[in-house]
């Protein structure tokens, strides 16, 4: 049994990206981002979204600066004792 698609929306895709709403519907008009339509509204598989993400520098620096990448650095674990063993 094959896991589900993640699915998110248009906004989902923008704020965690850190791109516009146009340009995710540019890509989807484009057909560059697969996605359903439930009740109306666009479903985006999240890998899609990942993928095409990544393949434009452009996009890709956006990730870092304005979508989830600029939380990256406050995520990391700074004390040892709960931070994961390095390797020996």
């Amino acid at each position: 049994m094959s896991a589900s698609p993640i699915r998110i929306s248009v906004s989902e895709a923008s704020k965690l990206f850190g791109l516009s709403t146009k340009t995710i519907r540019q890509a989807i008009k484009a057909s560059l981002i697969s996605y359903v339509v439930v009740r109306g509204r666009y479903k985006l598989n999240f890998e899609s979204v990942l993928t095409w993400s990544q393949a434009s520098t452009r996009r890709r620096g956006n990730l870092t600066r304005t979508g989830l990448g600029q939380y990256v650095e406050k995520w990391r674990i700074s004390n040892r004792k709960y931070s994961p063993r390095p390797p020996e």
